[in-house]
């Protein structure tokens, strides 16, 4: 029995160093750096969307993450003061999302109307994505 205790001692101080290499291996990559074409969520929320006549056809309010990467903006389009919002999800490549140096502002443009936005499929906030 007390053979048996010490050769597991012994398997276990040798496989420990090999679990501190697999954890140092495994952690590789956790970290990343902003680049300058980066942006910060907090840049987006609350952003007007613009089209081409610059007129004003919705405003980001949230963002949708699928599986660690950005697959949709969650836009409000219609509405007063919160009363009558309509929400509907857009395609990131819909919406071109720019910084001006000159002016230390973002803008976000899209093709297309309030019309075109209102009569897209609405997304509500329930069930699991309930405010």
């Amino acid at each position: 029995m007390r053979n048996i205790l010490i050769a597991l001692a012994a398997v276990s101080a040798l496989a420990t160093p090999n679990l501190a290499q697999s954890a140092t291996a495994t952690t590789t990559g956790t970290y990343v750096t902003a680049k300058p074409t980066d942006i910060l969520s907090y840049n987006l929320i609350g952003l007007n969307i613009v089209n081409g006549a610059n007129e004003t056809v919705g405003e980001i309010k949230d963002l949708l993450i699928s599986d660690g990467a950005l697959a949709g903006y969650i836009v409000s389009v219609g509405g007063f003061l919160g009363v009558g919002e309509h929400y509907v999800i857009v395609s990131p490549a819909a919406v071109k999302v720019n910084y001006s140096e000159n002016d230390k502002k973002w803008t976000a443009t899209m093709d297309a109307t309030k019309d075109q936005l209102k009569a897209a499929p609405e997304f509500k906030y329930e069930g699991r994505w309930s405010k």
